[in-house]
């Protein structure tokens, strides 16, 4: 969510919306990119391996927790939030 959005008069599950659809790209494609380049890491079978592996793993799957927490969790709460606050003032 950019903070002009609020400013600008949009609702709050508006600002959410338009935030999450503005950042979806750059997230997903970073991801996407480095999921990629961990990839051969994460197969691989050859000498060394057994270093390698897990700590691909550890980088694959924690990189894709925080893009579900960047993407999804973190908006919920904002609104959540938000929409909690509006409602005492």
């Amino acid at each position: 969510m950019r903070p002009s959005d609020r400013r600008e008069g949009f609702s709050v599950w508006d600002a959410v919306i338009r935030g999450s659809l503005t950042r979806f790209r750059p997230v997903l494609i970073t991801t996407l990119t480095t999921l990629l380049g961990l990839l051969p890491l994460l197969i691989s079978t050859g000498a060394g391996a057994e270093i390698q592996r897990p700590l691909a793993a550890v980088v694959t799957f924690g990189l894709a927790s925080s893009t579900l927490l960047t993407l999804i969790v973190v908006p919920a709460v904002y609104w959540l939030f938000e929409r909690n606050s509006g409602e005492l003032t």
